[in-house]
């Protein structure tokens, strides 16, 4: 991780933090739920919200108006518009992916969740995606949400991260072991 990427993600944490603990001691938990959607599909969707966060080209009032206009018409609670605007104010609009990335993982935390980063060679079927949640579930004792990404590089198999756990049966990570053994021998 880059230098930058730890100071937006330490940033991202202490506002997170404290957006959480304030939604939690009023009891809005599921709106804040509703907001972090929201704000995820909406970066993702749309270049123009990527560009606002991220340009140096607009000014801390561009950007606050920019922010409170589309917190508005995106209905966000309250809080979550607060915490924008206060973004916007300080020019940290920039941590946005972070800070929602560290919402999502202590939102699935009170929910008594776990997310499973699986990457695998083609898109896992239904029935494929429910027996490994079903399996995680059994191993880390939580409810295991699956956040799947498709590499066709690991040829097969799958490369599971849950929490600080990484389990890689990729024929790539295989192959590349053989390899190195081969270079040992001779």
């Amino acid at each position: 991780m880059s230098e930058t990427a730890g100071i937006s993600t330490s940033i991202a944490s202490r506002y997170a933090t404290a957006v959480f603990e304030l939604a939690k001691e009023g009891k809005a938990i599921k709106a804040l739920e509703t907001d972090v959607a929201a704000l995820e599909s909406a970066i993702a969707d749309s270049a123009d919200m990527r560009t606002l966060l991220s340009s140096p080209l607009y000014s801390r009032e561009q950007q606050g108006t920019a922010i409170s206009a589309i917190a508005e018409k995106m209905k966000l609670s309250a809080s979550t518009s607060n915490v924008l605007a206060l973004l916007a104010s300080k020019r940290r609009l920039f941590v946005l992916p972070q800070l929602l990335t560290v919402l999502q993982a202590m939102l699935a935390e009170e929910r008594g969740e776990v997310t499973a980063e699986v990457t695998a060679a083609k898109k896992l079927t239904k029935a494929q995606a429910d027996k490994l949640a079903k399996t995680l579930t059994a191993q880390v004792g939580k409810s295991v949400t699956i956040k799947e990404t498709v590499d066709e590089r690991i040829i097969g198999g799958l490369i599971v991260k849950v929490g600080s756990k990484m389990i890689d049966t990729s024929i790539a990570s295989k192959l590349n072991a053989l390899q190195n053994t081969m270079k040992e021998v001779g």
